[in-house]
C-alpha cells in the first residue's frame, strides 16, 4: 500500500524545559508538520505516545521522573517502530550511544538550527 505524501504528519515534542518545546514547536508551524502534543516529562512522554501515536518524536535525554532513554525504551518496548529523535545537550554522548543503541533513530545537539531540526525530522519519515 502506499502512503499518502500529503497527509500530515503529528510531532509529540517532550521536554522538561518548556522555553524548548515552545521553541522546537515555533521551528515546526510554518512545515507540513501538526504538533500533536507535548509533555514536560518521560512519564508524560510515553503516555502521550501511546494515545497519540505520533509519526515522530523528539525526545530530550535528560528530564526529571523518567529519563529519556527510560521513555524511549518504553516507547520502543510498546512500539518497535516508533521514530524518536533524541535531543541532548552538549557533553552528553555516552547517553546519546546508550539512546542509539535503544533505537534512537538520531539525535541532535542543543542548540540547534530550524533548518536543521526539520531536514532531521524530514529524513527520519522519509519526507
Amino acid at each position: 500500500m502506499i502512503e499518502e505524501r500529503d497527509t500530515v504528519q503529528k510531532v509529540l515534542i517532550v521536554d522538561d524545559a518548556a522555553f524548548m518545546r515552545l521553541s522546537i514547536k515555533n521551528m515546526l508551524s510554518k512545515y507540513n508538520l501538526e504538533i500533536a502534543g507535548e509533555a514536560s516529562n518521560g512519564v508524560m512522554g510515553v503516555e502521550m505516545y501511546k494515545s497519540l501515536r505520533p509519526d515522530v518524536v523528539t525526545m530530550d535525554i535528560t528530564m526529571p521522573e523518567m529519563s529519556g532513554i527510560e521513555a524511549l525504551k518504553a516507547i520502543k518496548a510498546f512500539d518497535p517502530k516508533a521514530k524518536v529523535i533524541m535531543v541532548s545537550a552538549m557533553g552528553q554522548e555516552s547517553m546519546v550511544k546508550e539512546a542509539i543503541i535503544s533505537g534512537a533513530k538520531t539525535f541532535i545537539v542543543k542548540p540547534f538550527k530550524e533548518d536543521f531540526l526539520y531536514q532531521t525530522i524530514s529524513r527520519v519519515l522519509g519526507i
